[in-house]
Formats: structure tokens, C-alpha cells, sequence
């Protein structure tokens, strides 16, 4: 089986030849196009969660060998969520590679964050049937470097930061506003802004309200940091 050159750039940009492309297809292939013929990436998804749990929670006991357990659980959170994924995702440009049916990729789906965030932990798998845990971890140590070196940060609650952020400049607790929502009763994507008072803003999207908040504080932190804000 031959991979379209899409899906062999995208394999390019993870640093990985797919001995068995069907893999890469399936890891690719969200529910939206799936068939009796070609099945999605919710199997994969289920597997590269747990692989990337390992990954994650070793390279943090090695970054750390004073860290207590309540220090390490934070930071391992805040590496292993849907948010973290779906950053990753976007470095390696996923978007452009997912496999969506029509009214998925009309709706933006290679933007929302559940599936980008999905979609990167059944490549991960993917990764690891094709060529083993050593090579799954080497490509997931690669991607996550940065946030695993900044994982003590990173911990910290967006939201809170954000409030912590606008506090110490005497500006009032930052406004969350619901803009939009999209899919599905049973799947919807909520696309939130967070404000502060000084005008300064910044949308994100998520499966639930919550994660859209948390998302769109710590795009909003990103945009302050440098200075676009």
C-alpha cells in the first residue's frame, strides 16, 4: 500500500517511515469518514493515550529525581491532556493530513482541538505497532522537549495564571464569553473568548466549556509572553 504525499510528508514531519502505511491511514481516519472498509482512529487513540502516559510520566521522574508525587501528578497532567496533544499536533501540521467526511471538515475540523488532540495520541500508537516502544518514545520525547522541560510551569492552571496575571497589573479577573457552538448534541465544540480589561483577547475551541476557557487562557498567556497581546 502506497501513502498519497500528503500523508508521506506528514510522515516526514514526524521523523517516522511507515513500514506498514495502513497505520498511518487508520491513525489519520476520524469517525466522520470511517466505513466497514476502513476503520477509524478511536482504537488507536485508546492505545497511544497509554503509551504516551508512560512516556510522559518517565521523562518527568528522570527530569526531576527530587519531585514528590503531588509536584510530578500536575505536571504530568498538564503534558498528557487533550490541549498538550493538539499543540502537538499543530507543530506537525496533523490538520492538513486528517482523513474527515464532508460535514466534519465544513464545520473546521481540522482546527478543533478534540481532534487534533485525538488524532496525535492514535498517530503515537500508530508509531509503536509499526516499529516499537523505543521508536514511539524517541518521537514523542522529540515533540514534547520543550513542554517537558517548562512541565513545572506549564502545571499551573491557566485560568488561575491568567487572573494572577491581570491581579498583579490592577486590572479586574479576566471575562469568559460563549461565541459559538458547534456539532453534534452528543460531541459539540464550544469556542470561547477570554478578555481582559485592558482589551486584550483571545479565542480557542474544546469539547466542553471548561477545556474552551482553560484553552483560550492559555492562548491569551502565549499572546502576552510575546508580546502580541
Amino acid at each position: 500500500m502506497k501513502l498519497s504525499r500528503e500523508l508521506r510528508d506528514f510522515s516526514a514531519r514526524i521523523g517516522h517511515e511507515f513500514k506498514r502505511p495502513e497505520l498511518l491511514i487508520e491513525a489519520l481516519t476520524h469517525a466522520s469518514l470511517a466505513s466497514s472498509t476502513r476503520p477509524d482512529n478511536q482504537r488507536l487513540e485508546f492505545l497511544g493515550d497509554r503509551i504516551l502516559g508512560l512516556v510522559i510520566a518517565e521523562a518527568l521522574l528522570a527530569a526531576d529525581r527530587g519531585a514528590t508525587e503531588g509536584q510530578l501528578a500536575p505536571r504530568y497532567n498538564s503534558l498528557v491532556r487533550k490541549e498538550t496533544c493538539a499543540e502537538m499536533a499543530e507543530k506537525v501540521d496533523l490538520g492538513a493530513a486528517l482523513k474527515l467526511g464532508r460535514s466534519e471538515m465544513m464545520s473546521g475540523g481540522r482546527r478543533k482541538l478534540a481532534l487534533l488532540g485525538d488524532a496525535m495520541e492514535a498517530v503515537i500508537a500508530a508509531v509503536y505497532l509499526d516499529a516499537g516502544f523505543d521508536v514511539a518514545r524517541d518521537m514523542i520525547l522529540r515533540l514534547w522537549k520543550d513542554r517537558i522541560t517548562t512541565a513545572k510551569i506549564d502545571a499551573r492552571d491557566p485560568k488561575t495564571m491568567l487572573q494572577e496575571w491581570a491581579q498583579a497589573r490592577g486590572q479586574k479577573p479576566p471575562l469568559y464569553q460563549e461565541i459559538g457552538r458547534s456539532g453534534p448534541d452528543h460531541a459539540p465544540v464550544f469556542t470561547i473568548t477570554a478578555r481582559l480589561e485592558s482589551g486584550q483577547e483571545a479565542t480557542a475551541q474544546a469539547p466542553s466549556k471548561r477545556q474552551a476557557q482553560q484553552a483560550a487562557a492559555a492562548e491569551l498567556l502565549r499572546n502576552l509572553e510575546a508580546g502580541n497581546g
